[in-house]
């Protein structure tokens, strides 16, 4: 008797005090099994890019043309192939030029872009520091602005890395698959 008492007394703290949290929030809270659900506000994207392959076409604006983007979910930030890097200095704060080619058809754009951060990347025994950069790309028909690390990735076969920046909440990813974006 005295256990259901107790059991009865602290479900009921445990509602008290889920319910004041909820109100102070103003997200309603559920409970199941032990497990804390948050509600469909929380998570703003709908996986609205679907099922998409390991390969899938990427437009960075204003390029007319896709350029072949590898899908990364082991990749925090997503990352492309560049040339012609030149940091330079913008009304006290510091900026990249740099150039994008569509190896597919020589399609070049140079840009000009504020440098957000820079990272560290580590590879085996080798790291190296690269600038990340806000683009305008187009990927399933949405138009985002992510971040993008700049890298020299003339030695992979896409010109493009796409991760969990841009994967998270937008897209579910199986790997058997390619090109169900075109």
């Amino acid at each position: 008797m005295f256990r259901f008492i107790h059991s009865f007394l602290l479900f009921g703290l445990l509602s008290f005090i889920l319910s004041a949290c909820s109100e102070a929030t103003n997200k309603p809270l559920i409970i199941s099994a032990n497990v804390i659900e948050t509600t469909e506000a929380d998570h703003p994207r709908k996986h609205d890019l679907g099922v998409i392959g390991a390969i899938e076409p990427v437009y960075i604006l204003p390029l007319q043309s896709a350029l072949s983007a590898r899908i990364d979910t082991g990749a925090e930030t997503s990352s492309i192939d560049v040339n012609h890097i030149k940091p330079f200095e913008r009304d006290g704060e510091k900026w990249v030029s740099f150039n994008v080619t569509n190896p597919k058809n020589n399609e070049t754009h140079h840009f000009e872009k504020k440098i957000l951060r820079e990272v560290k990347i580590k590879r085996q025994n080798l790291s190296e520091e690269r600038y990340v950069v806000l683009l305008d790309i187009k990927i399933g028909g949405i138009l985002l602005k992510e971040q993008f690390t700049l890298a020299n990735r003339d030695k992979f076969e896409h010109p493009v890395l796409i991760g969990r920046n841009i994967l998270t909440g937008r897209a579910l990813v199986d790997t058997a698959l390619s090109n169900t974006l075109y």
